[in-house]
């Protein structure tokens, strides 16, 4: 695929979000909010570029109530990428995360998104899925 930068591979991510891509709890997807419900897939494709770890946290609505759970990136010396969180609305709180190191093969809550997601960005990015 060659080397890519961030900016590039961000690009290619948000291009390619769509209902199909949305986590089934946070659906209709839709353009007003595009980051909304793409956490868990964005994060394991980004995981799948650039390595590194996955964080995840718990949300909470303003009433103390989950909201679900947010998943994002870091990289060695504690570097984070978060692709998605502008998804979450004023007084929704991501709780402290969690560092998990991702389990080998592909997901097993809906990979059909997951997949989808990580062909749309590997064909943008000029490769396919390895």
């Amino acid at each position: 695929m060659g080397s890519r930068t961030l900016t590039e591979i961000e690009t290619a991510v948000r291009a390619a979000w769509g209902e199909g891509t949305c986590d089934p709890v946070d659906l209709p997807w839709s353009t007003d909010n595009p980051a909304k419900g793409q956490c868990g897939v964005t994060a394991l494709v980004l995981n799948d570029l650039l390595g590194g770890d996955l964080m995840s946290a718990e949300v909470f609505f303003p009433d103390g109530t989950q909201q679900g759970w947010h998943t994002w990136n870091v990289f060695a010396a504690g570097f984070e990428v978060d692709l998605t969180l502008e998804q979450f609305r004023a007084g929704e709180v991501v709780q402290p995360p969690e560092r998990i190191v991702r389990a080998p093969g592909p997901p097993t809550r809906t990979p059909e998104r997951y997949e989808a997601l990580r062909d749309r960005v590997f064909t943008t990015l000029g490769s396919g899925p390895t």
